[in-house]
């Protein structure tokens, strides 16, 4: 079935180390992408304002453009023209943070503008200025419906980086490619077994975190 070419040498660790390469990639992009999606996003949910003219164009350029032509924008086009000696991986933490921020702004945004207008009255009411409004009251609403949306697009990420093979980097998709093309004559059905792992290693990477979500929804809603 393919599976024995990972019992030989190094093959096994070396996807391993391969994952762990794509890991703190999409980790990196996605911690950068969270915290500026979430000033983004408060930032955005101001229609009137340039904040939001400037998110809106972010966001059209990001759902029209594909994640690998951004990759090859940046790394071969845009750093080579602006004489910039940026490597593989910072071109792939920019591109995919660049992506990740404008869809976390956009989940942020659309939490804070579902909110009722009655929450804010209500707020004042009570007494509370803006900022305990936001704190005590908005915020606590917009995680509860963040939560879903955001693993979801965390997921997204950490699948989306197989796509830096395309520029050089060794990731445990390309490393997979290069244990099949070593091992095409001795056992030509290395293919199978080798992405068959592959994909059990990215649903272990995961797999704990579409159970996070699973988690906190419960435990809100009680």
């Amino acid at each position: 079935m393919g599976f024995e070419v990972l019992l030989k040498g190094k093959n096994m660790i070396r996807l391993l180390m391969g994952l762990g390469v794509a890991l703190k990639l999409s980790i990196l992009s996605v911690v950068i992408s969270i915290l500026a999606g979430l000033v983004t996003g408060m930032l955005a949910s101001f229609k009137k304002s340039v904040f939001y003219i400037v998110f809106r164009v972010h966001l059209e350029i990001v759902r029209i453009m594909p994640q690998l032509v951004l990759l090859f924008i940046v790394y071969f086009g845009f750093s080579k023209a602006a004489g910039w000696n940026l490597t593989a991986e910072a071109a792939a933490i920019l591109v995919f943070s660049f992506w990740g921020t404008a869809e976390m702004a956009d989940l942020v945004r659309s939490a804070l503008v579902s909110i009722p207008a009655s929450q804010y009255e209500s707020s004042r009411s009570l007494g509370f200025n803006s900022l305990q409004t936001y704190l005590y009251v908005i915020l606590p609403q917009v995680g509860r419906r963040l939560v879903p949306l955001s693993i979801n697009l965390i997921t997204r990420m950490i699948k989306t980086t197989s796509l830096v093979m395309m520029i050089g980097i060794v990731e445990v998709l390309k490393t997979g490619q290069q244990i099949i093309e070593a091992n095409r004559y001795q056992s030509p059905n290395a293919a199978f077994g080798v992405f068959a792992v592959i994909f059990l290693l990215y649903f272990a990477a995961c797999y704990p975190v579409s159970r996070l979500s699973k988690y906190l929804e419960k435990k809100w809603e009680n």
